[in-house]
């Protein structure tokens, strides 16, 4: 699972996949409300969190600028979940598996202690490999909590970075749409 969610990340949360070029370079080319409308079709064409925050602003530019700039905050909350999708799974995996593989070592060493109560401490190779099957599991939850753990943080960082980027273009819009 967490695996798959940090393939599917990896891809969602391409800088060129949400923070698109043509996007960029029509926001930033407006120089009087007749390039508005070549901005709102080049949003329209490049679907995404980046375009929709910025057809907010867009779409309202007949409004108020505190409504304006309302608009675009309650849009960009929405968009927060797109970009975030999927990082709370991975962060519990990274959470939950460690445990499970501490209660996979608890029950191997009761396990264990039920061999030592029946035939004694006398024979090692049942104890040794009670002990390394009970260990076994502990290993198996870090060895998934671990990986799980680097690719929330890495996404998470990446998340908040494209959001902080988002924030920059629609304040810059913002201010192109009050002059």
């Amino acid at each position: 699972l967490a695996l798959g969610i940090a393939i599917e990340r990896g891809f969602a949360l391409r800088r060129r996949r949400i923070i698109r070029p043509e996007i960029v370079s029509v926001i930033e080319n407006i120089q009087g409300p007749e390039d508005i409308g070549l901005a709102l079709t080049v949003c329209r064409q490049h679907e995404g969190p980046f375009s929709e925050v910025m057809r907010a602003g867009l779409d309202n530019r007949h409004l108020p600028l505190d409504e304006i700039r309302e608009s675009i905050l309650d849009q960009g909350r929405q968009e927060m979940g797109v970009l975030q999708k999927g990082l709370v799974v991975l962060e519990t995996v990274a959470g939950v598996s460690p445990l499970l593989g501490l209660l996979g070592t608890v029950l191997g060493m009761i396990k264990v202690f039920q061999q030592v109560s029946e035939v004694g401490v006398g024979h090692a190779n049942l104890l040794a490999g009670g002990i390394s099957e009970a260990v076994l599991t502990t290993a198996a939850g870090l060895f998934i909590a671990i990986p799980s753990l680097v690719f929330y943080n890495l996404f998470s960082s990446r998340a908040e970075s494209l959001i902080l980027e988002i924030e920059k273009y629609a304040n810059s819009l913002l201010k192109k749409l009050r002059g």
